[in-house]
């Protein structure tokens, strides 16, 4: 039995409608002032009216920030908390995507806490302490909720992570009434991107432990079974809880057992082309199994016989390749780009992109495989 830490978000709440009876956890903290952190998408779409409107109702004082944009950059994470220090803010609700999500986890840390992000990024550099988090997620995807991490998009293009315990939020709420009016596209990227995290989580190198397989498996089987049914049928309440509860599990395996290359590869197209993380990862999935075969077979076969029973008897070998097939299915059959060429990436551009992914040293060093330059350039050619 090898050695090992696990942390996790502390609460979880699954529940049909549970978005709109935050003021129950809130009021028994003893908080009053809430600054919700979200999207314009989001408040364009709606999604956010009935949740602040019964936080209102309860009495309590709410105030919206909604300029959260993607891959979040620093001015918009800074401009937040100053925001939610302005309105004397006593706790942070996170409600959206990753990129809201981890917004929020970093304005509950600086409007208590006012540090210089540069000065946080990396494993255990933040200080505490912060204001009281909620997440309620509006994607099955990023696991965002359950996760220490916050991804930032630097001015030269990095993206950068603040990675600390401070940011394990204090409540994961899911409500899968939130994702019933997400369309196919998104609905298909974040839920490959879901799955690349269990993938990543149970064949990663280091910190691999029984209690992130466990979730791993369990999070694959999930969103294997469901990612069909909620991409084709969007209004169906039990796939999308499915893929919600997935996407948590995979996030408390991911946050304790780290994810690796194709995290690596996806994040200068994120960077660099602006392509959402989950398409990102969708793109470079692929290619990245098969070169990790050689010393992931065993691994790919034991997740490939807990997705197919009728794999049970089949040899390693067989087993694994049927897994990547699997993968492979998914990323072919849903309504997303299928080539980098199709998100406005160059042939031209593979080689920076190849020097660029090789600077996310922390997420390749988790590869089974050891991965070089021109490992890289290739899987970028192959995705081409």
């Amino acid at each position: 039995m090898p050695s090992f830490h696990f942390e996790t978000t502390p609460r979880i709440v699954c529940e049909r409608g549970a978005a709109l009876r935050l003021a129950q956890i809130l009021q028994a903290g003893g908080h009053r002032r809430a600054f919700l952190v979200t999207d314009p998408g989001l408040v364009a779409a709606g999604l956010i009216d009935a949740p602040a409107a019964a936080l209102r109702a309860a009495g309590l004082h709410v105030a919206v920030y909604d300029r959260v944009q993607a891959d979040p950059p620093e001015h918009v994470v800074l401009e937040a908390a100053q925001a939610a220090r302005d309105d004397r803010a006593d706790c942070v609700i996170g409600l959206g995507g990753g990129s809201s999500l981890d917004t929020a986890k970093l304005v509950a840390l600086l409007a208590a806490n006012p540090q210089p992000l540069a000065d946080i990024y990396g494993p255990q550099r933040a200080r505490g302490p912060r204001l009281p988090l909620i997440q309620v997620p509006t994607t099955a995807g990023t696991g965002s909720e359950v996760t220490p991490t916050s991804v930032v998009s630097t001015p030269d293009h990095q993206k950068r992570g603040v990675i600390s315990s401070l940011l394990f939020p204090d409540v994961a709420v899911l409500d899968a009434a939130l994702t019933a009016a997400l369309p196919p596209g998104p609905t298909a990227m974040t839920g490959i991107d879901a799955m690349v995290h269990a993938i990543e989580a149970y064949t990663t190198r280091h910190k691999k432990n029984p209690m992130s397989d466990m979730l791993a498996m369990r999070a694959l089987q999930l969103l294997h079974g469901h990612l069909g049914g909620a991409v084709r049928q969007g209004g169906d309440l039990d796939s999308r809880e499915a893929m919600l509860l997935g996407s948590l599990l995979a996030g408390m395996a991911f946050a304790n057992a780290p994810v690796a290359a194709i995290h690596a590869l996806a994040h200068p197209l994120g960077s660099h082309f602006h392509v959402p993380h989950g398409l990102a990862n969708s793109l470079v999935m692929v290619p990245i199994l098969r070169f990790n075969l050689p010393v992931a077979e065993a691994a790919y076969a034991e997740l490939a016989r807990a997705l197919d029973p009728g794999l049970r008897d089949a040899a390693d070998a067989e087993a694994a390749l049927a897994f990547i097939a699997a993968m492979q299915a998914h990323v072919t059959a849903s309504p997303i780009a299928q080539r980098l060429r199709d998100v406005g990436v160059g042939e031209s551009d593979l080689p920076a992109l190849a020097e660029a992914a090789m600077t996310v040293d922390r997420l390749l060093m988790n590869n089974p495989r050891d991965l070089t330059r021109d490992d890289a350039l290739a899987i970028y050619t192959q995705a081409f």
